[in-house]
């Protein structure tokens, strides 16, 4: 729950409160006075009457009525302050500086649990413990410094780090980009990151609200709610970036499957971030980046004009935009000749446009009314920086002017840092937001480029839900048998190879007989068939068949085995992982062997529409094996894209699937077939 008196107190307490501003509670007093806080300041502490020119009180029982109180006290004081100030004060929001709770020890756990019953009985909001603060254009309720610039349409950040949203702060300032507001969550113990993003969706006004949001997460406790909000908000025209960290595969557990194997707690964050449509980020540098673009319009295309006064940042903007996809289109014809004879002699304006380090503003001005106007693209980035020579203002204003007028976004990359710091300044001050790394820049803008707005309204293929939740109610824990996976198959509209199973001579000579030659044979039991030598492939007469059977049958842990027609086509594979929280993996990729020879492997978080079933296959670095490559015959990508749809409404109807194989699916034109597969079911 965020109250008003969370977001615009018109009262404030520090509790803690000091003359030393190198203290917490010192610090964030003065950042109050300093940055103006309109409405009625206060504080506790009984060694003085006044602090920083504040009334000060020696306790927080004689405090009259409060809106907001900030605690800088220790931690076993806490508890007993806000009972009080919930209770007998009226205060509605409560911000705990202090550390020394659930990260510390199981005793801090339990003070943080009494202060989260205290304000959900208050019916009030709180901010950590163990955070640095929050910021709004009401009032600066940090104990840090900087304070940025605030503005209504600058970002919005949400921390689970004090001290990361603190150097966030600072390379965004370096940007120009200036702030709405900020977060600091801390311990989270109330609100954390899924909560207030959940209170910027339900408040949110395009054109009115902060139109960037930016998240720093190291726990997703959440991902329902982080989904939903986040989905919603860039529905509206918000625009997300995050960073989650915590992203290594060190602490990733041991998996029975190849489908265990391949997925893993950040394969579920990136999934869901694609998902949600959130821009997902590794280093403070890329996110504010990454803020920055998304603080211009979002092109409408691809296609980008590269503007520059000096080769080497224009080649190697070229290049990163190129590798990612981007397009540079090729200027030629009349109106390309038009452009270079108002030029000088030597510049060129094939794309990149160069118009040499002596180029003008009033050349500059005549390059991008041109890219504007007359030339096939969808934004232009500006590289302009200087030797040292001259000035450039009046290049940076011909900028500031190009950026307000254009349709399309101009973007600025200024990488004279120290030549020019002083036009850089008055540039940003202006409201400008420049760049001062092309590559980084180009990673940046294809990121926003190629990112996709979620999809929410989608149906999944109908599959047998009775029959679905039959076998899963009277099935044990653990894998299923051969009989009960091809039940769920059959029920979710998975086409298979037709098969038996057999566990003497008799039941094997019929099963040939009904299936006819030639054959594959795979022992039932052990997991990994094929590094046990317990698959055989193209057996076509009564003799290879017994010779084998009797050796497979010998196979450690092998109770039967399974035959199947041998099928031609493509080796794929698709699977299926619940991962927590987070609901389903659903993975897709070329099959046999290659699954974790090659590891090439694309997810998505169940449900997976159309679209994202076809991004998830045109996605893979084999993809041109899939469509058909030197003579081989390709994949029906239809059916394939219907397959891992019906398995992610399988996993719909049976959650309690935890791991799910289909290994492989054979695919040709005609055709996308289940050859082998294994279900792990774990109930709750």
């Amino acid at each position: 729950m965020i109250t008003k008196e969370l977001l615009s107190p018109k009262s404030i307490v520090i509790v803690g409160g000091s003359d030393d501003t190198r203290k917490t509670g010192g610090s964030a007093l003065k950042n109050l006075i300093d940055t103006g806080f309109r409405g009625k300041l206060m504080v506790v502490n009984p060694k003085a009457e006044n602090v920083q020119g504040i009334k000060s009180y020696p306790s927080v029982e004689e405090l009259p009525q409060v809106d907001l109180a900030i605690l800088a006290i220790p931690a076993n004081s806490c508890p007993d302050a806000v009972d009080i100030l919930c209770s007998k004060k009226g205060c509605k929001a409560v911000i705990i500086f202090s550390a020394g709770f659930h990260e510390d020890s199981e005793a801090g756990a339990q003070l943080e649990e009494k202060i989260v019953k205290i304000v959900n009985k208050a019916g009030a909001s709180l901010i950590g413990p163990n955070c640095i603060g929050v910021l709004t254009p009401e009032y600066s309720g940090l104990f840090t410094k900087p304070i940025p610039k605030l503005s209504r349409d600058g970002v919005d950040i949400i921390s689970g780090s004090g001290a990361t949203v603190v150097f966030i702060m600072e390379a965004a300032m370096q940007l120009g980009l200036k702030f709405s507001s900020v977060y600091s969550v801390g311990n989270s113990a109330q609100l954390g990151v899924e909560e207030i993003l959940k209170h910027m969706d339900e408040t949110y006004e395009h054109g009115v609200s902060s139109p960037v949001k930016l998240l720093y997460i190291e726990n997703i406790g959440k991902p329902e709610m982080l989904l939903k909000h986040a989905s919603s908000l860039i529905k509206k025209g918000a625009k997300i970036a995050a960073i989650k960290s915590g992203y290594s595969e060190a602490g990733s557990r041991a998996a029975s499957s190849h489908t265990g194997a391949l997925a893993s707690p950040d394969k579920a964050v990136s999934a869901l971030f694609k998902k949600a449509g959130i821009i997902r980020c590794f280093s403070r540098n890329e996110l504010v980046t990454v803020a920055s673009v998304l603080m211009y319009p979002k092109p409408k295309g691809d296609k980008v004009a590269i503007i520059t006064h000096a080769g080497g940042p224009a080649v190697m903007l070229t290049d990163v935009l190129s590798v990612n996809g981007i397009k540079i289109p090729h200027f030629k014809g009349a109106q390309a000749d038009k452009l270079l004879a108002k030029l000088y002699p030597g510049s060129s304006v094939a794309n990149p446009v160069d118009f040499l380090a002596t180029g003008t503003a009033a050349q500059l001005s005549d390059i991008i009314d041109a890219c504007e106007k007359d030339f096939d693209v969808d934004s232009m980035a500006v590289i302009f920086g200087s030797p040292g020579l001259t000035t450039v203002y009046d290049v940076y204003d011909v900028l500031l002017e190009k950026i307000a007028k254009c349709s399309k976004p101009v973007y600025p990359v200024l990488p004279s840092v120290v030549n020019v710091k002083d036009e850089i300044e008055v540039f940003q001050s202006r409201g400008g937001i420049s760049f001062p790394d092309e590559v980084t820049f180009g990673q940046a803008l294809s990121r926003v480029i190629s990112t996709k707005e979620p999809e929410l309204d989608f149906q999944l293929p109908p599959v047998d839900k009775k029959m679905i939740r039959k076998v899963i109610d009277e099935s044990a824990n653990g894998y299923l048998s051969p009989e009960k996976v091809q039940k769920l198959l059959d029920a979710a509209g998975i086409s298979r190879a037709k098969e038996a199973v057999a566990a003497d001579e008799i039941s094997l000579r019929r099963a040939a007989k009904d299936l006819g030659y030639p054959l594959v044979m795979k022992v039932i039991g052990p997991v990994h068939k094929s590094d046990v030598g317990g698959v055989v492939l193209n057996v076509t007469d009564d003799e290879t068949l017994l010779t084998e059977f009797n050796r497979m049958m010998k196979i450690k842990d092998t109770t039967s085995i399974l035959l199947q027609p041998m099928l031609s086509g493509t080796q794929l594979f698709a699977g299926a992982k619940r991962e927590g929280g987070f609901g389903h993996l659903i993975m897709c990729g070329l099959g046999g062997i290659f699954v974790e020879a090659l590891g090439d492997i694309s997810t998505a978080l169940a449900p997976v529409s159309k679209h994202e079933a076809s991004d998830m296959i045109t996605s893979l670095r084999g993809y041109k094996i899939i469509q058909g490559t030197r003579g081989q015959e390709g994949v029906n990508e239809v059916l394939y894209n219907e397959t891992l749809r019906r398995l992610s409404a399988l996993c719909k109807v049976a959650p309690e699937i935890f791991e799910m194989d289909i290994n492989p699916l054979l695919g040709n034109s005609r055709q996308v077939i289940a050859v082998d597969a294994r279900i792990r079911i774990e109930k709750e």
